[in-house]
């Protein structure tokens, strides 16, 4: 399932398969929340070379529902992408208000924008996440806003540390089981939740409830107290996390599966990324350049349009314009992850690490 080929210090890089489908790590998921990104759909997932994505089993439980993935037989068909897929379990959407009712030790009570609303418990995310047949479900976790107070996280371990372990013995079927560790930026917090979720021996581990509100420097304290007690044969996600700096830092720590939507929002509003450093398309500089965004890059959008053209899409809000400059951004962060790969295989991530921050500019 997961397979270990090198570690340079803490970076590590292995393959995690599923079923046929491989994918080496570590890897970034462009976000496909309800089976299609916004202005992007399956085929620009596979022209950006995305192996694997993110989509997001209660809202797609919600809207189109379970019977349609039934009928289709799974995600991966009615989507037509057939790679990689993760889906989240909604414990995220806690943080939203329009979504949340309230939590009980049970479960969690979702307000429904189609319907009648909905109780979350264990054996609900498996039933959905089994339906919707993805690669990769994650197990129910109740997730905190940053900044509550120590008795409020202490409370949500216990529940999503309960309904952790009803996930794992719900577990029947091929699909490979994530376990998620919380604790908000409390370190006792974290190595408890980083032993228990272990101690359950899920596929893999995720580190939740990080890149809300908290400083770099509180997240990668968390990581660095987690990751000890995470097996190391098994992989790591650190969920919602997308800036190329932070992803490197967190590799350093021993991570391996990042998601965000952070590159696709980005790209939306014209600021493209490249090796030499991030483009702001909107600067008036731009309107009559002929040259692609990056010279160097092999994406779709590089090979037949220029900053002109793309910026004057951009300047109309155009969903057209819109699409490229996603797909471009997609494309980079696939050949970022790539990049680090080939370099932890030829243990020279640090100099890897080094010479691309110190080209991570505007420019």
């Amino acid at each position: 399932m997961f397979n270990l080929i090198n570690e340079d210090g803490n970076a590590r890089i292995g393959v995690l398969e599923r079923e046929g489908r491989k994918v080496e790590t570590p890897f970034f998921m462009p976000v496909a929340t309800k089976a299609v990104g916004r202005f992007v759909a399956s085929d620009d997932y596979n022209l950006s070379k995305a192996d694997a994505i993110i989509c997001n089993a209660f809202l797609l439980f919600l809207n189109p529902g379970l019977e349609t993935f039934e009928k289709f037989g799974g995600v991966h068909n009615f989507m037509n992408y057939n790679k990689f897929i993760f889906t989240d379990c909604g414990g995220f959407q806690m943080l939203r208000d329009n979504l949340l009712e309230e939590t009980t030790n049970n479960g969690i009570m979702f307000k429904n924008p189609h319907g009648k609303d909905v109780f979350m418990r264990a054996s609900k995310t498996m039933e959905i996440g089994e339906k919707i047949d993805a690669d990769v479900i994650m197990a129910l976790d109740c997730v905190l806003a940053y900044g509550k107070e120590k008795k409020d996280y202490e409370e949500a371990l216990v529940k999503s540390h309960k309904w952790s372990k009803q996930c794992k013995d719900l577990h029947k079927t091929s699909h490979l089981l994530f376990g998620i560790t919380q604790g908000g930026t409390f370190e006792d917090l974290r190595v408890e939740s980083a032993k228990a979720i272990d101690e359950i021996d899920f596929d893999g581990n995720a580190i939740g409830g990080l890149g809300i509100g908290e400083t770099n420097d509180e997240m990668y304290r968390m990581i660095e107290v987690s990751t000890p007690h995470l097996n190391k044969n098994k992989p790591r996600y650190l969920m919602g996390i997308g800036k190329p700096e932070q992803i490197l830092e967190c590799i350093e720590r021993g991570v391996d599966v990042f998601d965000s939507i952070y590159p696709q929002k980005n790209g939306r509003h014209g600021m493209m990324f490249t090796f030499k450093g991030r483009l702001d398309l909107g600067q008036l500089k731009h309107k009559f350049d002929k040259n692609p965004i990056d010279v160097d890059c092999g994406c779709f959008v590089c090979k037949n349009y220029s900053r002109g053209y793309l910026r004057y899409l951009l300047k109309k809000d155009d969903a057209v314009g819109k699409r490229y400059l996603t797909i471009h951004n997609v494309y980079f962060m696939q050949e970022f992850m790539k990049k680090i790969r080939e370099s932890i295989k030829e243990n020279k991530f640090q100099e890897f690490k080094e010479e691309f921050l110190k080209n991570w500019k505007k420019i």
